[in-house]
């Protein structure tokens, strides 16, 4: 097939430090290449791939993140190639399928990368039909509203080249994730203040939100705990896998409903177990006993207590699960039937398909 992707303008794919879609777009993109598809990435100067590469900028936009104008003219820039292509694979936050929604030509899939607020819900309700809609997550999809049909999931999938493997494990437990509430960065430090262990952050701090976050809840509560605690802001890919690798567990306490949890299957990719509360996607992703735990949402004795019990996990299982269920490689297998499918799934059915 020729397979147009497009992504927002803001980061290189792939990444060198934050940037989960444009990570996922990467593995996606080099697996649908080396498939044998005739692939087009549009994506931002100075991002690396195996497909044919259009960059209507120069190098990232991300000094300008959330400026409307920069975000229309990479996507419009993207949608005036649709007739070269039989379909075209969306990863835009709106932009992308707004136009699709208006305009002729192949099969538009949009990837669901953020998770549903009334805003969200609203341009479910205006672009599809004729967008077709792939959540992912099976809590994403249950997630949508009654009158939006989510006709596939595919889970994300990672390169697993990129991550490191490492069955001896160093004492410190690893939080990595932005600065927000969302993403319960206060609370990782609070289980391993009462663990008394010592705790790598690892955190995004770009945004004005996110500094506000981090000077005035988070960096008090790391200044008031007795713990060792390293932070290390904006890691760039390579480091924050060697921290994962060597982690004894990677603490994930989400306050929100996690439309899947990339660090997840990041950590156990390297051998190390997750714990999560019971929010979102968490129990798609974690095999609770297998690859780390998941406990009640909130519930910070229960989470201090699966911590300790890390130590069961099996880095091996860790590693054998993230291949089977949520490598690059099945990412791209499931996308490949959505493509193959998209012209006959009935978009007012209500059927989901996962793949």
């Amino acid at each position: 097939m020729r397979i147009l992707l497009v992504t927002p303008p803001w980061i290189r794919v792939p990444p060198m430090a934050y940037g989960g879609i444009e990570l996922v777009v990467s593995g996606l993109a080099d697996g649908l290449v080396d498939a044998g598809h005739e692939v087009t990435l549009v994506a931002p100067g100075g991002s690396e791939t195996r497909a044919e590469l259009k960059a209507v900028f120069d190098e990232p936009m991300f000094e300008h993140l959330g400026d409307a104008r920069i975000e229309t003219v990479q996507a419009l820039s993207a949608y005036r190639l649709r007739h070269e292509y039989d379909i075209v694979h969306d990863h835009t936050a709106a932009v992308g399928p707004a136009l699709a929604s208006l305009a002729d030509g192949p099969p538009v899939v949009h990837t669901l990368h953020h998770a549903w607020d009334p805003v969200q819900a609203e341009l479910a309700r205006l672009v599809s039909p004729p967008v077709r809609l792939v959540a992912i997550s099976r809590s994403q999809a249950r997630l949508a509203p009654e009158d939006v049909t989510i006709p596939f999931i595919v889970h994300n999938g990672i390169p697993m080249e990129r991550y490191p493997f490492c069955a001896d494990k160093d004492d410190y437990l690893l939080w990595v994730g932005r600065a927000s509430p969302d993403k319960g960065p206060k609370t990782a430090v609070e289980v391993a203040t009462r663990l008394e262990r010592p705790l790598v952050v690892v955190i995004k701090i770009n945004q004005r939100d996110e500094h506000e976050y981090w000077e005035g809840v988070v960096e008090p509560s790391i200044a008031a705990s007795p713990i060792p605690v390293e932070v290390v802001p904006n890691a760039g890919h390579e480091r924050k896998t060697e921290l994962m690798a060597r982690a004894s567990a990677v603490l994930m306490p989400v306050a929100w409903e996690e439309p899947f949890g990339l660090v997840m299957p990041e950590a156990n990719a390297c051998g190390t177990a997750v714990v999560a509360f019971d929010r979102g996607a968490v129990p798609e992703v974690i095999d609770d006993g297998i690859t780390g735990f998941v406990v009640p949402p909130g519930d910070i004795d229960a989470f201090c207590a699966a911590v300790d019990r890390t130590g069961e996990i099996d880095p091996e299982a860790c590693r054998a699960h993230v291949e089977e269920r949520f490598s690059a490689k099945r990412m791209v297998a499931g996308y490949e039937r959505a493509y193959e499918m998209v012209e006959a799934i009935d978009l007012r059915g209500g059927v989901t398909v996962v793949l």
